[in-house]
């Protein structure tokens, strides 16, 4: 600490293949945001344009009518999930059964 009470923090560098990587959200810390959706009927619905690395917003898309359009697609698809029977509310396995089938499905095109 310096005499006027401050705490001085010194600079760090830090490794090219991580100083790339900041400042770049990729959906569960694997996918880009990169999407182009070619056809003009779908892009209103098809919604990427905050990325974050999980999509949990805790129905704040739902305070207003058509705001569900403004959701993130992958929410959308994970929110599907658990609604039928014993997964009702479970988000956080609904999250991990959407990470796990994009995972498959990359490896499948790999």
């Amino acid at each position: 600490m310096s005499e006027g009470g401050d705490i001085d923090v010194l600079p760090s560098v830090l490794p090219k293949d991580v100083a790339k990587e900041v400042g770049n959200v990729k959906l569960f810390n694997k996918w880009d945001y990169d999407v182009e959706v070619r056809d003009i009927s779908l892009t209103d619905y098809i919604y990427l344009s905050k990325p974050v690395y999980v999509t949990h917003s805790a129905g704040k898309y739902a305070a207003k009518r058509f705001r569900k359009a403004s959701c993130p697609i992958i929410e959308r698809l994970t929110n599907s999930l658990m609604m039928h029977g014993r997964n009702n509310g479970k988000k956080l396995m609904a999250v991990r059964i959407v990470d796990h089938a994009f995972e498959i499905v990359s490896d499948h095109h790999l």
